[in-house]
């Protein structure tokens, strides 16, 4: 089947298996490799991306589906002025560990904080618990939310 995303602001066609997964679309027919791919099952959230603003874990979802949807990948994010404050935050409140987990956590924190306005430390933690990091007690991953949620 033929599908057209938009990926990263560029329109990408390509014939796939009706049975691909979006996950796999990204990776093997992209080359976006920042979409890690950690359970097949949606338990760890490695795999998320922005579909048309709102995050989803790319594992689970069939590339068909996307077809004339917006997707943002870790490689998206960032502008032509630097990293997107998501990002910084991470970086600055050393929300970053051994990596793997980091794509995807970043991109569900994008999407929490554009929908909440009001996030506390309770909220994040709720909102990210889609989001497996096997690495850290996730205190500074809520840490660099609530900075650029404030």
């Amino acid at each position: 089947m033929e599908v057209s995303v938009t990926v990263n602001g560029e329109v990408r066609t390509a014939d796939v298996e009706p049975r691909t997964l979006l996950a796999h679309f990204l990776r093997d027919d992209l080359g976006l490799t920042g979409t890690n791919i950690g359970c097949d099952t949606s338990s760890c959230g490695a795999c998320t991306v922005l579909v048309n603003g709102r995050s989803a874990k790319s594992c689970t979802m069939l590339a068909v589906q996307a077809d004339g949807a917006e997707v943002t990948t870790i490689e998206g994010l960032a502008g032509e002025n630097g990293l997107h404050p998501m990002q910084e935050a991470f970086h600055e409140c050393h929300a970053l560990q051994c990596g793997y987990c980091t794509p995807g956590m970043v991109m569900a924190a994008v999407s929490l904080v554009d929908e909440y306005s009001d996030l506390d430390a309770d909220g994040v933690r709720e909102g990210l618990e889609g989001n497996l990091c096997r690495c850290t007690g996730y205190q500074n991953i809520v840490k660099a939310v609530m900075a650029v949620s404030e």
